[in-house]
């Protein structure tokens, strides 16, 4: 090959841009940022209700104002790829008991991600129905899975769908197939991982703040869930009710890093220091997580997985309305 064609191949090849991954800004990307980088980043959209992911939205139109309102979230942002939430847990022999529910492990969680199409250095962007906060807590349980098993560079999208659809953006209804990725583990974050010894300790000790993430009714004992086996919270566990993490239905943005800071001084809870989270199975304590964790920078919280079901499945102490 003669020199002058070497080396204009060689400055070709260093003036070509080179595709790269979007930088994140946070733990928490809104829609205007995500239609601007939407090629840069690999879209993750987690939810229970699958068949949904091909249906079409339904807007309704108020007949004085002419004015649509969502009333029904369906399909998908173009080139999304579909998590099945009921495929991010399981169940597992935890101390002779078997404790439904529990992060998956390691192998089946790298199956579904390269299923996905995820590769090694992606930049993932977690989308939510986004209709309630139990839809965007589904959001941050599959975010601390990431998180886990060695993922950094991702952030949720605020107000998910929903919010994706009320600011017009496009929507797909069919499902776009991916080659299969490379996306492996390359960590177990223990550390934003609590197990019941944590919270035996943290009961003896009281230097762990536990954050109780149930309605007020399941803190105070008054009902439970079929899978929890006893009434009440955990001796010492103050309440962050769930519904304080996001808005109302069909507005379920996550609740701002300054509101959270305000919502957590008046119920007595810091945002600093030892901190576990929990709920009935460690779905929405993954919310408040996440709030604590990620948006405030408290990086010595962790989630208590098994949380009441396994707690109460051990026969662990609790107190309730009647009792405390």
């Amino acid at each position: 090959m003669k020199p002058r064609i070497l080396l204009f191949l060689l400055v070709s090849v260093l003036i070509t841009p080179i595709s790269q991954a979007a930088t994140l800004p946070g733990p928490l990307i809104d829609t205007n940022w995500l239609k601007a980088n939407q090629h840069k980043v690999v879209i993750l959209d987690v939810r229970k209700d699958t068949k949904s992911f091909t249906g079409k939205p339904v807007f309704k139109k108020n007949r004085k104002t002419g004015k649509l309102t969502l009333a029904k979230v369906a399909g998908h942002i173009p080139g999304a790829r579909l998590i099945n939430y009921k495929n991010l847990r399981a169940s597992k022999e935890v101390n002779g008991q078997k404790i439904t529910r529990l992060l998956i492990n390691k192998a089946a969680f790298e199956k579904i991600m390269q299923s996905a199409g995820v590769n090694k250095g992606d930049a993932i962007v977690i989308v939510s129905k986004g209709w309630s906060v139990a839809d965007i807590t589904q959001a941050t349980r599959l975010y601390w899975s990431l998180k886990y098993y060695g993922q950094d560079d991702m952030a949720i999208l605020n107000g998910g769908l929903t919010h994706w659809l009320i600011k017009g953006g496009a929507v797909a209804n069919k499902i776009s197939r991916s080659k299969k990725g490379n996306w492996i583990a390359t960590a177990e974050r223990k550390n934003i991982l609590a197990t019941s010894a944590d919270i035996t300790n943290a009961i003896k000790d009281k230097k762990t703040q536990l954050i109780d993430v149930r309605s007020v009714s399941q803190y105070l004992g008054t009902w439970k869930k079929s899978y929890v086996y006893a009434k009440g919270h955990i001796p010492g566990a103050r309440n962050l009710p769930d519904e304080l993490l996001g808005g109302p239905r069909g507005k379920a943005n996550f609740t701002s890093a300054d509101n959270m800071k305000k919502i957590a001084s008046t119920l007595g809870i810091k945002t600093d220091g030892d901190t576990i989270t929990y709920c009935n199975s460690g779905h929405l304590a993954s919310g408040a997580w996440f709030m604590l964790h990620e948006v405030l920078g408290n990086k010595k919280v962790k989630m208590y997985d098994g949380s009441m079901h396994q707690w109460t499945r051990e026969k662990g102490k609790t107190i309730d309305l009647k009792t405390e």
